[in-house]
C-alpha cells in the first residue's frame, strides 16, 4: 500500500471568516503554493454548498490542488472534489467512504485517544487531532489536547496526522516537530491582511522545519 504524503500546510477555507468570494481566496492561496484546501460552510443549504464546492473543484483540481469538502460526502462526490472530511457528529468514516469511493481522500477529526484509535482502524486516509491549542473558529470547541497528545499518538499509526486548532505561524514548527505530518490553519491565514503572503510564510517555515527534522 502506497504511503500517503500530505502537504505540510492544510488550509481550511471557512466561509464564515471570508470577506471575499471563496474562489477569489482559493485562487490567492493556490498562487501562494497551497496544495490542500478544505471547504467548510456550516450555514449553506445543500444546493449552495454544492455550487460553491463545484466552483472550487473546477478551479483547483485542474491545477493539481486537492479540495476536500467538510461534512458532506454526497456533496464532495457530486462536486467532483478530492474527498471529504468528517467530524465525530457527521456520517461515520465507512459510510462516507461508501459514498465517495475508494480513490478519494477521507479524513476524520478526533479529539481524544479512543476516537483516534477508532479512526485509525477505518479506511480514513488521514486522522486530524485537536484542538491542539485553544481556538475561536468553533462555537463549542472540544477540550484542548495539547502538543503532548500528538507525541503520544504518533506511534499508533503510519497514517498522516493533521494537527488542528489554534495553529499560528509561531506554533506551527513545534507541532510538526511533535509528529504531525500537516498543520490545518484557518483564522491565522484567512484573517491575515495578505492571505497569500501568510500562506507563503507557513510553507517556508514548514519546509525548513521538515528539513531540520530530516537532518
Amino acid at each position: 500500500m502506497k504511503h500517503l504524503v500530505l502537504p505540510r500546510l492544510y488550509v481550511i477555507l471557512d466561509a464564515a471568516l471570508l470577506t471575499v468570494p471563496e474562489t477569489e481566496c482559493a485562487q490567492e492561496l493556490a498562487d501562494a503554493g497551497v496544495r490542500l484546501l478544505q471547504y467548510r460552510n456550516k450555514r449553506a443549504s445543500p444546493r449552495e454548498l454544492f455550487e460553491s464546492s463545484k466552483r472550487l473543484s473546477s478551479l483547483l483540481i485542474p491545477r493539481g490542488i486537492a479540495l476536500v469538502v467538510n461534512d458532506r460526502a454526497d456533496v464532495a462526490s457530486a462536486a467532483e472534489g478530492s474527498g471529504v472530511h468528517v467530524c465525530q457528529e457527521d456520517l461515520g468514516a465507512e459510510a462516507a467512504r461508501s459514498v465517495i469511493g475508494a480513490g478519494k481522500l477521507l479524513g476524520v477529526s478526533t479529539h481524544n485517544l479512543d476516537q483516534f484509535r477508532e479512526a485509525v482502524d477505518t479506511s480514513a486516509d488521514y486522522v486530524a487531532v485537536g484542538p491542539v491549542f485553544s481556538t475561536t473558529t468553533k462555537a463549542n470547541p472540544d477540550a484542548v489536547v495539547g502538543i503532548e497528545f500528538i507525541r503520544r499518538v504518533r506511534g499508533l499509526t503510519e497514517k498522516p496526522i493533521v494537527a488542528i486548532g489554534g495553529i499560528t505561524l509561531e506554533r506551527a514548527a513545534e507541532v510538526v516537530r511533535a509528529g504531525a505530518d500537516s498543520v490545518a490553519v484557518i483564522s491565522d491565514i484567512l484573517l491575515a491582511p495578505d492571505t497569500g503572503q501568510r500562506a507563503r510564510q507557513y510553507i517556508e517555515l514548514l519546509e525548513a522545519a521538515n528539513h531540520a527534522a530530516a537532518v
